[in-house]
């Protein structure tokens, strides 16, 4: 029923600033007690939480990401932004975005997006 669906750019230059957008459908962002999430994987790698953005509209980051990451979102719009600045070739990987789901235990992704290839290259 929940739908999430990334979008943006998928070639970035180094440097420059990362920017994608999750839609989401079936479901509001503004829901208790749900979590919107960024998270990615880097080829060959497991997947990396990078950040997420409450139904409240409470931010957290990852630790080895906050300095240059922001997440926001638009309420009318039902989507939620990701923001990854100063981006690097190491940043190249399919970006995720989730939902997270606090009601129960333990804290569990409940619906995903299909996944997005962001190329960071000159």
């Amino acid at each position: 029923q929940v739908q999430l669906q990334e979008s943006g750019p998928g070639l970035v230059k180094p440097s420059q600033t990362l920017s994608l957008t999750c839609t989401v459908s079936g479901g509001s962002i503004t829901t208790n007690y749900y979590y919107w999430s960024w998270i990615r994987q880097p080829p060959g790698k497991g997947l990396e939480w990078m950040g997420a953005i409450a139904y409240s509209g409470s931010t957290y980051y990852s630790p080895s990401l906050k300095s240059r990451t922001s997440i926001s979102r638009d309420t009318s719009k039902n989507q939620f932004t990701l923001q990854l600045s100063s981006v690097t070739p190491e940043d190249t990987a399919v970006y995720y975005c989730a939902r997270a789901s606090f009601i129960g235990s333990p804290y569990e992704y409940d619906y995903w997006g299909q996944g997005t290839q962001v190329t960071v290259s000159s």
